[in-house]
């Protein structure tokens, strides 16, 4: 492995055809959402994780749609609905992406 960078990511944005059921489903591992609409945008839900990243769930429309994609989180497991037990857990959200939780 390569010595690590300064860069951090501070943004991530699924695109989703359920975006009710992906909240959900990210709210029950312990993220708060809070629901916005910039301007005359879309109505989308939004949390700012611990690390202060901006994790955003839009609507997809044909030109936007975020297709597979693994995510990776660490949580604390007693926080998510239900609880996990520490360790590695392998999830797959509504839309079908993995989601590799390590509670602890």
């Amino acid at each position: 492995m390569t010595t690590p960078s300064a860069i951090r990511a501070t943004l991530l944005v699924l695109y989703s055809p359920q975006p009710e059921e992906c909240t959900r489903f990210y709210s029950n591992l312990g993220m708060h959402f809070t629901a916005e609409q910039h301007g005359q945008g879309p109505r989308h839900h939004a949390a700012v994780l611990t690390d202060g990243t901006v994790f955003e769930i839009y609507p997809s429309r044909p030109d936007k749609q975020t297709g597979d994609l693994r995510l990776g989180l660490v949580i604390d497991g007693a926080t998510a609905t239900p609880a996990l037990i520490p360790g590695r857990h392998v999830l797959t959200d509504p839309d079908g992406r993995v989601v590799e939780i390590q509670a602890s």
